[in-house]
């Protein structure tokens, strides 16, 4: 099944509240579990005052649990969409007990250059989570991580896979957002055609010259990127 783009950022007030009251626990858990994996693997720890970025924060659910779970580093989760950052601010300052360490930036990986991302520049970790699919052109990933991060940097970013044709397409949605909100359903069907594929990723990876990184499938619509630069 051929790729059909969608719009790179989420910006319309009623997609934000979807996606701010949606339950993505499940999936937040395994992005989390997925990096702290990755991170016992390589038989370190996260010295203090490391920089954590969380790219494509939405409303900012995975940037609160990187802050929790890192108490002594500092977490900003960045997103292009000025409502989600709205949002994510306005989660962040309703958090009991607050969450100090934590902060977003709104800040368009298309429409950026280097000097605008000095401030954010030697991560310790990069972590971003259905991201890539929202690009048009997936290499603005791959460059920008390329950018931000510090040597020896922990990757992981999680994304949908594109299914082979429509009638996945149909399964899927009627496994998983059959009862969800018309715009979740909307959405979710097509993140699913704007998704790519593993072999894709492989390819991108290859041409941005990060070959190291590991690609795998997970589950029956996911895949994960995950390495240290």
């Amino acid at each position: 099944m051929k790729r059909c783009p969608e719009p790179e950022l989420m910006n319309a007030p009623d997609q934000v509240i979807a996606y701010a009251e949606a339950d993505f626990s499940a999936s937040d858990y395994s992005v989390m579990e997925g990096l702290l994996e990755l991170i016992a693997s390589s038989c370190s720890t996260l010295p203090p005052a490391s920089l954590i970025l969380d790219l494509g924060c939405g409303p900012g659910n995975i940037s609160e649990r990187l802050a929790t779970c890192w108490p002594s580093s500092d977490v900003i989760g960045i997103d292009g969409a000025s409502s989600m950052i709205s949002m994510a601010n306005q989660r962040l300052f309703a958090c009991r007990p607050p969450i100090q360490n934590l902060k977003y930036q709104r800040v368009d990986l298309n429409h950026c250059c280097l000097v605008d991302l000095q401030h954010i520049r030697g991560a310790s970790v990069i972590v971003s989570n259905s991201l890539l699919h929202h690009l048009h052109n997936p290499q603005t990933l791959w460059a920008s991580v390329k950018q931000l991060a510090a040597p020896n940097a922990f990757m992981l970013h999680r994304d949908l896979r594109r299914p082979s044709n429509e009638q996945e397409v149909d399964a899927l949605c009627d496994r998983y957002v059959s009862d969800a909100p018309s715009i979740l359903h909307r959405d979710f069907r097509a993140s699913l055609m704007a998704a790519f594929t593993a072999v894709e990723v492989c390819d991108q990876l290859d041409l941005a010259g990060l070959s190291q990184f590991t690609v795998k499938e997970i589950g029956d619509r996911y895949l994960e990127v995950s390495g240290r630069w």
